[in-house]
């Protein structure tokens, strides 16, 4: 039976070659590339990490898409939009930028090795900013796909702050695991910071005031339609908790196109042919 075709919004952490290759970064190539393939419509994202080479990498800033500010510690920020494109898999790639927080920074950590302190902030602007441009596109995914403690917070976003945009109503949301994870804590206004809209604090009573990898991860998994096992080894207290949950869950598979297709269809069956 053929499946239906499905809009796919892929939020990447990662993406090769843009940044260096891991099992997240070469997964954030091949699987919209995939999915592409397959026939589906697809537009993906990622933050636009210091490290990148934007003239190597052909980024350009998309106008029409920049220029909002984001609010987030009661401080403004400028979010910029980028845009290329990686010829060999035919797929185009949306980049977040902001000069505070991605411009001048590496990637999870400085130079140093150390995490970046504000690295929760960072994952707030990057969900927002993502959901922001999505709108100014005008295009209606049927499935957001998550992978990376980056897009951690898209989940509570779309099913709070977003869920009665027209461009999200219906939208389902799967979160990856994968084993790399941050070496610190978020920080302790954490839950201050991710405050918007109906993403209100009385929300995240539930989860430790020091936000760190797995309560990251566990705010993922909760507000997600689905979760996929994306290595063999992922945080063993995360697939544990996905699977208490009673989440449909997909095991790790190496050949991954055919079972990520066929788990979209089983979390989101009602896409028109």
């Amino acid at each position: 039976m053929k499946m239906a075709k499905k809009k796919i919004l892929f939020i990447n952490q990662e993406i090769a070659p843009y940044v260096p290759d891991s099992t997240m970064s070469l997964m954030g190539q091949a699987l919209p590339q995939a999915m592409q393939e397959k026939g589906h419509e697809i537009r993906t994202f990622m933050p636009k990490w210091g490290n990148i080479n934007e003239r190597r990498g052909q980024l350009h800033e998309v106008q029409r898409l920049s220029g909002m500010n984001l609010i987030i510690n009661e401080t403004d920020h400028p979010l910029i939009i980028k845009v290329a494109s990686i010829q060999s898999a035919r797929i185009q790639i949306y980049f977040i930028d902001n000069d505070d927080y991605f411009t001048k920074r590496q990637m999870a950590s400085d130079e140093l090795g150390e995490d970046y302190p504000d690295n929760g902030e960072r994952a707030i602007f990057f969900a927002r900013g993502v959901l922001e441009t999505v709108k100014k596109l005008r295009w209606i995914p049927d499935i957001i796909h998550c992978q990376g403690w980056m897009s951690a917070v898209i989940p509570l976003y779309i099913k709070t702050a977003y869920h009665e945009e027209p461009s999200f109503a219906n939208t389902k949301v799967i979160t990856s695991l994968f084993t790399k994870s941050l070496k610190k804590d978020l920080g302790n206004n954490f839950k201050e910071c991710l405050e918007f809209r109906e993403a209100k604090a009385e929300l995240l009573k539930a989860y430790n005031d020091n936000f760190d990898f797995e309560e990251l991860g566990k705010l993922a998994i909760d507000y997600s339609d689905g979760i996929i096992k994306a290595e063999k080894e992922v945080n063993a207290s995360l697939l544990k908790y996905a699977t208490e949950k009673n989440i449909p869950l997909l095991d790790y598979h190496e050949d991954f196109a055919d079972a990520y297709e066929a788990f979209y269809d089983q979390i989101y069956p009602d896409a028109e042919e």
